[in-house]
């Protein structure tokens, strides 16, 4: 009896194990998929487009001897407002670095060239007859900047500031009331000074259509910036019938909006 006993209760453990064993085992949850963080940091090149114009471009007009009488006589302006505008395109290259990425501090330096469209003469006629004319041109407007700025995940808002340069050709010719050239001047040269300004950055998904390089991103932005090339000192000496000398002061200072794409890469 107890061996039929010890014997059903056998039976029946093994029943229950093989029953346990037949049922489906939990599975364990997937391993969560890390969402990538977006950082700034990496070097990046890219285009830009916009526009410029002047905001200082008053040309000033001194006689170098008593003789040279002709701007307080009023035969030539002693001031004469010559403004500026047009297109600018270029293209940036430059390297920033954040600091947490996300959302955090981003420090960064870029440089860029840019072709600009300044060109403007002026003619003006004397009270006693005497033209005076006046030119000043730029076609290139560079600059070396650093760049510190705020970025919340995919949007930087930034400030920027640093060397400029500029290739500038002023020239002046006076001539008398019948047409003969009396006082002439012309140089060309590079103007030095500085730009400051701020934008904002955004960056787009690295899928976007406009990812033709297969960079790590490709980010939009758009900026405005100052700069200031001082004023250079040209000399009108005489022509033909012309005596003595005049001297005539160009300023060379302005503004450009801008927008630009850029292709980042490293991070």
């Amino acid at each position: 009896m107890i061996k039929a006993i010890l014997s059903a209760a056998a039976f029946a453990s093994l029943t229950v194990a093989a029953s346990a064993a037949d049922l489906p085992r939990r599975a364990l949850p997937p391993a969560p998929i890390p969402v990538p963080i977006f950082t700034w940091t990496g070097a990046y090149f890219g285009i830009n487009a916009g526009y410029i114009t002047t905001t200082q471009d008053t040309v000033r007009t001194a006689g170098v001897f008593p003789g040279n009488t002709g701007v307080r006589t009023g035969n030539r302006p002693g001031a004469l407002p010559l403004p500026q505008d047009g297109f600018t395109g270029g293209g940036q290259l430059g390297y920033n670095y954040q600091f947490t990425p996300g959302s955090g501090f981003v420090v960064g330096a870029e440089i860029n060239a840019n072709y600009t469209d300044l060109n403007r003469t002026r003619r003006v006629v004397g009270q006693q007859g005497g033209i005076s004319a006046y030119r000043q041109s730029g076609d290139f407007l560079g600059t070396v900047r650093g760049r510190v700025g705020y970025a919340f995940d995919r949007v930087l808002v930034y400030g920027t500031g640093g060397f400029a340069y500029a290739s500038v050709r002023d020239q002046a010719a006076f001539q008398a009331p019948q047409g003969d050239a009396v006082f002439f001047g012309s140089r060309a040269r590079v103007d030095t000074g500085y730009a400051a300004g701020g934008g904002v950055e955004y960056a787009l998904p690295t899928d976007s259509f406009l990812n033709v390089f297969h960079s790590n991103a490709v980010t939009v932005k758009a900026e405005a910036l100052y700069y200031n090339l001082g004023r250079s000192t040209l000399l009108l000496p005489a022509v033909g019938r012309g005596q003595g000398a005049y001297v005539t002061r160009f300023q060379n200072e302005g503004v450009l909006g801008r927008v630009g794409l850029n292709y980042k890469f490293g991070s």
